[in-house]
């Protein structure tokens, strides 16, 4: 069947040690460290995780610049760990879900905070807050066969320089099994399946200029600048 202009580009993020992942959709979970959920004015009381989508072609790569979105004067940081699957399926319980990780990365879920808060207290979704352009800046995915099961591990970001964010993923409110056997009840997850799994405290503004960079523990750190 002919089609009527070439299609989209295929969005892919490298991947350390050679290769591309190809990238399917782009979950992510909100509000997974206790003190990032005080911090945002909520009740850190352990309950059923909730989720959001980003667009595929948001992903930006590691050391690209990220241009400064429209229609916000409030844009903030989010360091957070992400998880790539290599495989899926409906119902995966939490004891077979690591079997579906292909491997990690360090990503950004950049927001455009203002946007994010209107919605909110409005009653509306979130997606012009979280998923605009070039919002989700990646670094390249280790093999999980290299880094093994991420359970622990210091997550930080700063940006010049100072330090804005720093904690350990075993901080994590909602594991990395139990996300993905959440999501799975909820979507029928597939290989490119990438999960951003929360930030810790600390998110805050960036502006043109800002270099910002970010790492996890065992993982290539990301690095991108604001323009």
């Amino acid at each position: 069947m002919a089609v009527v202009f070439d299609p989209p580009r295929i969005v892919t993020i490298p991947v350390k040690g050679g290769g591309e992942f190809p990238v399917r959709r782009v979950y992510c979970v909100g509000r997974n460290y206790a003190d990032h959920i005080r911090e945002m004015g909520k009740d850190p009381e352990r309950e059923p995780p909730f989720f959001f989508l980003k667009a595929t072609d948001s992903i930006v790569t590691n050391g690209a610049d990220v241009p400064y979105p429209s229609r916000s004067s409030n844009v903030h940081h989010e360091i957070e760990l992400v998880v790539a699957l290599d495989r899926g399926g409906k119902n995966i319980s939490a004891a077979n879900a690591n079997a579906c990780v292909f491997g990690y990365a360090v990503g950004n879920d950049l927001t455009r905070r203002d946007l994010q808060i209107q919605a909110r207290e409005a009653g509306r979704p979130w997606f012009t807050g979280k998923g605009f352009d070039a919002s989700a800046p990646v670094s390249a995915i280790s093999r999980r066969a290299d880094v093994g099961d991420l359970a622990m591990g210091t997550i930080w970001l700063k940006v010049n320089g100072v330090e804005r964010q720093c904690a350990d993923i075993a901080d994590l409110v909602w594991s990395v099994p139990e996300i993905i056997a959440e999501l799975s009840t909820l979507f029928e997850l597939a290989a490119g399946d990438v999960i951003f799994t929360g930030t810790p405290a600390g998110v805050g503004p960036v502006v043109r200029g800002d270099v910002v960079e970010g790492g996890i523990d065992r993982l290539e750190p990301l690095i991108t600048r604001i323009i």
